[in-house]
């Protein structure tokens, strides 16, 4: 890892609103996605065609949806009883989804039905509510709604992606953003002239952690998305700290008290876990090979980590509940299995995978002895699983342009283009409703 012997210059700022914008393309849809129409009651039907038109993009951005033009339906139903079943099946409709918004004192209510044509009934009604004028939010809680009710997997419109865009502005080239799922609403909250790398969200997603190089090696910072307060986890208050030791990859655990660290020590890497609370490190692993990109399993009792103990890059994990445990290796497909992080029900494992010359986004169930790739590229990096466990982004370079990507696991893929320069490093909110 390259040093900086100079002191960087960084610019802090509290989270604002920017113009550039990340948003979805759709590149493979389902071949059989779910036929959905959206109707919108009489009365305050331009505010809840607002929020429709919201969930309708949602939807479709998942792939799995096809959304009617209301145009070509045949009726527009205001109550169940309007509904005429047979009409539906004619147009092959699968879903009716009827909406109304109310105002009421604390702010706007959003009201909705979703009727099943296939087995003429309905299979959910539901209020939402959000403060007026915020309609992309409520949008994104309705379609999360919509999308579990329908497919049997929570939805993910309402919560939000890290990344860091790289940028020809020498004083503030490298950028950590945040925006929603979708790439809209981008909001900055570090800019500086030299990289960042490695951020992940708190378990809460009140806080983000990053490596910084601002002070001429790296580290480890934690900051608060609302206030833009950050500390570093290296600093004067840390027991048995060397402030010329390089720290990065962090990852927090389940119950936000301690980030797992990679600390350069003696010249080699080593997993560490850091009490942030106590400012106390705790030594994971002891071997001359070098061992990073630690990542917890959502139980907490485990820690997955990148090895070159074997002689080439492999994925091990570390028991937590047992002292002295040697790790245990789980990956032997491929000459290359790095930057590894546990599926939300801890069923398996998503990483990089090298076989011939492709670097591929993989993913290998515990119950399962081989790798199944997800992805074509041949250069894919810093993966990054959905908290829903069926959406992976990522970030690949395309035509020399550095971008993000996803697929799900039923196939769908999409792009996040981006009009702000290079993006790399992509990280996934938890739930945040």
């Amino acid at each position: 890892m390259k040093l900086y012997s100079k002191f960087l210059l960084i610019i802090l700022i509290a989270p604002i609103k920017v113009d550039a914008q990340t948003v979805i393309d759709i590149t493979q849809g389902s071949e059989d996605p779910y036929r959905l129409a959206i109707i919108a009651k009489e009365g305050n039907q331009k505010q809840t065609q607002k929020v429709l038109s919201i969930v309708s993009q949602d939807l479709k951005r998942t792939g799995e949806f096809y959304i009617f033009d209301n145009k070509l339906l045949l009726s527009l139903p205001q109550t169940e009883e309007d509904i005429e079943y047979r009409e539906w099946r004619l147009l092959n409709c699968d879903f009716i989804l009827i909406a109304d918004i109310q105002e009421t004192v604390a702010g706007i209510q959003l009201s909705y039905e979703i009727f099943d044509v296939a087995n003429k009934e309905k299979i959910r009604s539901s209020k939402v509510y959000g403060i007026t004028d915020r309609f992309r939010q409520l949008g994104h809680y309705a379609s999360d709604g919509v999308y579990e009710t329908i497919t049997g997997i929570p939805g993910i419109a309402s919560t939000r992606i890290m990344y860091v865009t790289q940028t020809s502005d020498s004083k503030s080239k490298y950028q950590l953003f945040i925006a929603d799922a979708d790439g809209l609403n981008e909001q900055l909250l570090l800019r500086s002239s030299e990289p960042i790398i490695s951020p992940v969200w708190s378990p809460d997603s009140s806080k983000v952690a990053y490596v910084s190089f601002e002070t001429g090696v790296a580290n480890v910072f934690i900051q608060e998305i609302a206030t833009g307060k950050r500390f570093s986890v290296i600093n004067k208050k840390c027991n048995d700290c060397r402030f010329n030791e390089q720290i990065s990859s962090p990852a927090w655990s389940p119950d936000g008290k301690y980030l797992s660290l990679t600390l350069y020590q003696d010249g080699n890497a080593e997993i560490y876990i850091f009490n942030i609370n106590k400012k106390l490190l705790t030594r994971m692993t002891n071997h001359y090979g070098i061992d990073t990109e630690s990542k917890w399993s959502n139980n907490g009792r485990k820690l997955l980590f990148t090895s070159g103990r074997s002689g080439s890059p492999q994925l091990y994990e570390i028991d937590l509940r047992k002292l002295n445990k040697r790790p245990k290796r789980l990956t032997f497909e491929g000459n290359y299995n790095a930057k590894g992080s546990y599926l939300p029900d801890d069923s398996g494992i998503v990483f990089v995978h090298r076989a011939t010359n492709k670097f591929q986004i993989a993913i290998k169930y515990f119950d399962d002895n081989f790798v199944i790739p997800l992805t074509e590229s041949k250069m894919d990096e810093s993966p990054s699983v959905a908290p829903n466990g069926n959406v992976i982004i990522y970030a690949i370079t395309e035509n020399n342009q550095d971008i993000l990507a996803g697929v799900t696991l039923g196939g769908v893929k999409f792009r996040l283009p981006s009009a702000s320069g290079q993006v790399r490093e992509p990280a996934w909110s938890g739930f945040l409703n």
